[in-house]
Formats: structure tokens, sequence, C-alpha cells
């Protein structure tokens, strides 16, 4: 056997290869933070999601080529079990490819569902990328077992020539007119893609903020909120916030007792205790949970326990109208047994930078 024989033999297959890089470069680039979660990311991805891992699963089960250039399909014998040795069209492999990468996204992304607090968009892609390269390589010992004259060939060569000498080399005006048509309307629809792919969830931005409490098997809930409270005494209340903005952001959340009256369907604050302001820098598509843990020194029914949310920086006087998102919690706050009030102390866990001091409560006209 000649030495370009056993080289043709070991060399890697060029579409595996490059199908191989293009998988590494675009998970790389779609998990930057700049780039995360955008538009951009997306369309990076789709080519992985779409076709990536049924080629590769295709060229597992078919390293052989349908046929030789100009000559017919080698002889093969009839009774093998082999199915990957009779090949398989390009246009079939195409076909194949985009319905074996469908089927591979919708099992992935089922199985990662039931995954809690998985990232859907990271957490589909980085598990495809690794099955592609998994199977890639896989593809690659099934190709290069063959006999060159066998197996597959991607005229790679062939096309960049054809296309070269479409584009650049027309037969007369008319023909480079169609030409520059062809390249116009490529590109106005890869950005019509992009932007129908970016613009719906860009139009359905939102958080959410709500209240938690912790049941006795230590599981979070939205039920059986303390309503009852003794002055100087701490309670805990678990406050979350998700972000589906489509952009990291930084969140603040101010807590308030108010006494409040209700007049004319309209709601004026009287007297204010302020409790504490917390924050932190959420990811989309990620939740915030923060125990909150606090002692009311005002007394009396029917006070407002208020949480208000702010992006970004906070208002001169944080108030519900100015708040981005606002819940509350009606309670009682009663005074104690012996009639004085413990001191207030700063949450557990929370640093002096963080944890707003404790004052007296402020009346408000």
């Amino acid at each position: 056997m000649s030495a370009d024989h056993d080289a043709d033999r070991r060399a890697p297959p060029v579409d595996l290869v490059g199908l191989v890089i293009f998988v590494v470069l675009a998970v790389a680039l779609s998990l930057l933070p700049g780039i995360r979660g955008t538009t951009l990311s997306t369309l990076i991805t789709l080519p992985i999601m779409l076709f990536a891992p049924g080629y590769v699963v295709v060229a597992v089960l078919f390293p052989a080529a349908s046929s030789h250039a100009g000559e017919s399909a080698p002889d093969v014998d009839e009774t093998t079990t082999d199915l990957g040795s009779r090949g398989m069209s390009g246009s079939k492999r195409a076909a194949l490819s985009f319905g074996a990468s469908l089927a591979i996204v919708v099992a992935t992304d089922l199985i990662l569902s039931l995954i809690p607090g998985a990232s859907r968009l990271v957490s589909t892609v980085a598990p495809i990328g690794a099955l592609t390269l998994a199977l890639a390589y896989l593809a690659a010992r099934r190709r290069t077992a063959l006999d060159p004259s066998d197996r597959l060939h991607i005229p790679y060569e062939r096309w960049i020539e054809r296309a070269r000498s479409t584009l650049l080399e027309p037969d007369t005006r008319t023909d480079l007119a169609l030409n520059i048509l062809v390249v116009v309307s490529v590109i106005l629809a890869l950005g019509s893609v992009g932007y129908a792919v970016g613009a719906p969830r860009q139009a359905g931005t939102f958080s959410e903020f709500y209240i938690l409490t912790e049941d006795e098997s230590g599981e979070l809930v939205a039920d059986d909120y303390p309503t009852e409270f003794t002055a100087g005494e701490s309670q805990q209340l678990i406050v979350g916030v998700g972000n589906y903005e489509y952009e990291t952001v930084t969140y603040t959340v101010v807590s308030e007792l108010q006494r409040v009256r209700i007049e004319d369907n309209s709601t004026r604050v009287l007297e204010v205790e302020p409790l504490e302001q917390f924050s932190s820098t959420v990811p989309h598509n990620k939740s915030w949970h923060y125990r909150h843990r606090f002692t009311p020194t005002m007394t009396g029914e029917r006070l407002r326990l208020t949480y208000m949310l702010y992006r970004g920086d906070l208002p001169a006087e944080p108030t519900t109208d100015n708040a981005y998102r606002e819940v509350h919690l009606w309670v009682n706050v009663t005074a104690p047994t012996n009639g004085t009030a413990e001191p207030s102390v700063r949450p557990e866990g929370l640093s002096p930078a963080v944890a707003s001091t404790t004052r007296e409560p402020r009346t408000t006209a």
C-alpha cells in the first residue's frame, strides 16, 4: 500500500473537522456575557440546534458515499447488515439531518426541563454541542475505517469554484445583476430571521416579584403568610425576583412597614418604618431569593408590609408609585406583653454595607 493511500486513510474528514470548529466557536461565543441571551446569540446557535447534531448522527449511520464521481455505486453485498455501507444521497442526508436535529433538540429540552433551575437557552445549547462533538468523533472513526474510495467525500472545492465563477465571472451583465440581487436577498433574509427571532422576545420582557414562605419540609411556597407580629420579635419572609428582561439587571428591594389610611379608593401613607434595602445582580432567565429577617417596632392593626422593586439606581424617595414592581402583606403588630420592644437587630448574613440602619418611624404627610 502506498504512502499516499495511507495518508488518505488517516486524513480526518474535512466536513466533520469544519463542523467541530464551528460548534466550539459558536458555543463559546453564545456564552460570552455581552452576547449571551441576545438575538446574536440565537443566530449563532441556530445552526447547532437545527442542523449540526442531525448531520453527525447521519454521518455515523452512513459513512460511505452513495456513488463515485461519474461512476456507478460500488458493489455492495445485499445481505449486509451495515446500513452505513450503502451510503446515502446528498439531498436525503440534508433532509434527514434537519429531522434528526429537531428530534434531538426536543428530547434534550424535555430532559433538561426536568432539572430544577436549569437555564433553558444555555442548558440546551451546551449539551447539544457536547453531543455533537462526541458524535463527530465517532463519525470520523467510522468514515476513516472505510477504504478512501468508498468514503463520503464533500466536494467543497468544486462548490467554492462554482460559486466563485458564478458570482465573480458572470457571462453577461444580466447575470451579474441577478447575482447581486441574490446576495442582497440572502442578506435581507438573514436580517429578517434575526428580527423575527429577537423582536418577540424584546416585546415580552418582564420581571417577576413575589413573596414566599417556607413550609415544614423546607419547600418555598406562596401560602401560609404570617399576619400576626409582635413588636421586637423577628420574622422571616422570602422575597423572590425573576429576571426575564433578556439582559442582566441589578435589582434593589426596599422594604417598609407602613401605617396607611384608605379613603375614596386611594391609599395615603401616614407613617413609615424603614426596614431594609437589599440588592443583587441577576442574569436573564435566573431567579433570586432573599431571606428577609426583620424586627418591626411600629404597632397597630392593618399595617402594610411593603416591598418595592427597582431596576438600577434608587430614586431619592422610594414610594410605591415610583417602584418598578410592588408587593405587600397586611399585618397586625401588637406590643410585647412586658410593654417594651426589644432593640432591632441586623438581618442574619447581611453585611453592614448592605443593611439599612433601623430608624425611628417617620410621619408622611
